[in-house]
């Protein structure tokens, strides 16, 4: 019979959830029709996947006696830089004009953008 560590269980628990939301990121992009939903997409899933399969490999390193400070610091940029990277680029492909899908119904970003361009043209 097959036993088990509860260390194998957690590990394996994090592997199944990062593998999943890495592959959701995945499908969202190649399925989702304009470049904010594409990159929101990119920017949360594969986050919330990436920190999965990282503490995954830290919890599996913990009872062999390894101690890897390397990977709680790339969790840490991870969790940081991903997300304000998915921001930039959105506020990137707004401010150069790309446009929005025919469905989409709310656009935030309009009166905070139409303010910005009247203080800069005075």
């Amino acid at each position: 019979m097959l036993y088990l560590t509860t260390t194998e269980i957690i590990t394996s628990f994090f592997l199944i959830v990062g593998s999943f939301f890495t592959f959701l990121s995945a499908i969202g992009v190649i399925r989702l029709h304009d470049v904010y939903s594409r990159v929101h997409a990119a920017g949360k899933s594969s986050t919330f996947g990436m920190i999965s399969l990282m503490i995954a490999a830290f919890i599996y390193f913990i009872p062999e006696g390894i101690f890897n400070v390397k990977i709680l610091l790339a969790i840490l940029f991870v969790f940081m830089t991903a997300p304000l990277g998915a921001l930039l680029i959105n506020r990137s492909a707004y401010r150069n004009g790309v446009s929005m899908e025919k469905n989409t119904v709310q656009d935030d970003l309009k009166e905070a953008y139409k303010d910005e361009k009247l203080e800069s043209s005075e």
